[in-house]
């Protein structure tokens, strides 16, 4: 078995009354197609119109149900664009998806200029792909073993993890080699989007203390508010500091030993550099699914095991919060813990990492009013589950982009972690909050905690890609015949 544990039997598993599964997963399956791209899908069309990082882990793990090529071509597809020092870059750019070219995108493949890398990656006839000089969290061992355990052809598989077994090592030892800046075994992010969670509010705090000093950023344009609210997007003094922060990398060419020993604007250390619990909580899990796969290709397991272990026993020791029963991420830049709660604080469970104690505490934190806006369960119209952030805390909003809504992607690692605890109670409330969401609003980037509206972009690929696969692992559909 891997590190996913024994799932509920599928027989013992209903959907909610009114549900109508198999034309859910039609619709889901429609809109991947639609999002296809050639050789990827599009996260979503005109707000993503290229080819994002872990986007394309949860959807190559929703192909794999029903188009095991198309998933390993997605997955193909991104790896393409790794960098020579194993850097998986967030972003790898397309033509766009709607007659704009990628420069009509902000922030655009100029502008990110990754070229000016040594390591940045190049084509067959040595011109460079263009791709962002930052990355997102590592869920791509964990896709990649998932797309062969479901290849119906085990040669195939074999070969398919023998392809991707020496990408997935260089994209952690990458990890290992140039983030782990205490030597600790956790890995740091030098940005928000590196997190996933781009404008959630634990960052408000560390960005607020960055200046940004007249001149040390261009002029720009930004694309997402033209295809999303405004409203509910990060606002323009938050975006000047994201674009300083990649301003800042660009001037050092985007070299790690330089970015931190004295990247900031005024020659000293990056400004923003955090442990956090999502990312290293993934990055764990990966390591005990790449440890599975050099196991099947003939390669020794024994270092990704250990670099798991070690990842899990420093999330424990450093990262554990008795006071709030849940993981909280720690800045590096200020040298202290966040206090804010985040959904990301049980990704743990995820990986195996807490104890069973531990693992109950969370459970109990997960089920509180904190973070699910209808904590008995039900689903009347009013409630859902899991917020993104705390609902006791004055910056919390329900529809905010990162700020509160629920997501998709989040809910299924959350789900997995539950499972894997045999915390069944819990499992059926996210379970069935990710099934009504996605009837109730369709496929969004994510959904309002409160009354389940959907926001950001609509038609979003990893939302349909999920409900693929929850059809699939918790109520035992054929997505295949559907």
């Amino acid at each position: 078995m891997t590190a996913a544990a024994a799932r509920t039997s599928p027989s013992s598993v209903v959907p909610p009354s009114g549900i109508d599964l198999p034309a859910l997963v039609r619709r889901a399956k429609e809109l991947l197609h639609r999002n296809r791209r050639g050789d990827h899908t599009i996260p979503a069309a005109g707000l993503y119109p290229h080819q994002w990082s872990w986007d394309s882990a949860f959807i190559a793990i929703g192909l794999s149900h029903y188009d095991v090529p198309a998933a390993k071509q997605e997955l193909r597809t991104l790896f393409r664009g790794q960098w020579a020092n194993g850097l998986l870059p967030h972003i790898v750019f397309s033509e766009g998806d709607d007659g704009r070219g990628a420069e009509e995108y902000f922030p655009g493949p100029d502008w990110w200029d990754s070229a000016r890398s040594p390591h940045a990656p190049r084509d067959e006839q040595g011109a460079p792909i263009k791709t962002s000089g930052l990355v997102q969290p590592p869920v791509h061992a964990t896709a990649v073993l998932q797309v062969a355990d479901r290849d119906p052809d085990p040669a195939a598989a074999a070969v398919w993890l023998r392809e991707m077994h020496p990408k997935l090592v260089a994209w952690h030892d990458y990890l290992y080699r140039e983030r782990d800046v205490d030597g600790n075994g956790l890995v740091s992010i030098r940005h928000p989007w590196e997190s996933g969670m781009d404008n959630s509010p634990l960052w408000d705090e560390p960005l607020g203390r960055i200046d940004v000093p007249e001149g040390s950023i261009p002029d720009y344009r930004r694309s997402d508010r033209e295809h999303a609210d405004p409203d509910n997007r990060p606002d323009d003094a938050t975006y000047d500091r994201y674009v300083l922060l990649v301003e800042l990398a660009k001037a050092c060419d985007y070299d790690e030993d330089r970015l931190r020993c004295g990247g900031g604007s005024d020659g000293g250390a990056f400004p923003f550099r955090v442990e956090d619990v999502l990312f290293n909580s993934l990055l764990a899990r990966s390591e005990q699914d790449l440890a599975e796969i050099a196991r099947r290709v003939g390669a020794d397991d024994a270092p990704h095991r250990r670099r798991a272990e070690t990842t899990a026993a420093f999330l424990n020791a450093n990262l554990w919060c008795p006071d709030t029963h849940m993981y909280r991420n720690y800045d590096l830049a200020a040298d202290e813990p966040f206090l804010r709660r985040v959904a990301g604080g049980f990704a743990p469970l995820f990986a195996g990492v807490p104890c069973r104690d531990r693992a109950e505490q969370m459970r109990r934190a997960m089920r509180s009013t904190s973070f699910n806006a209808c904590a008995d369960g039900c689903h009347d119209g009013v409630g859902y589950a899991v917020a993104s952030f705390d609902r006791d805390h004055p910056d919390y909003q329900s529809d905010g982009y990162w700020r509160g809504p629920v997501w998709m992607n989040v809910d299924w690692l959350l789900l997995a972690g539950l499972r894997r605890y045999g915390m069944a109670g819990e499992e059926s409330v996210v379970r069935d909050s990710m099934l009504q969401l996605t009837a109730r609003s369709g496929f969004r980037e994510h959904y309002d905690a409160e009354t389940g509206a959907g926001g950001g972009a609509e038609g979003f690929s990893w939302s349909a890609a999920l409900l693929i696969d929850l059809a699939a692992t918790e109520f035992g559909l054929d997505v295949r015949a559907v």
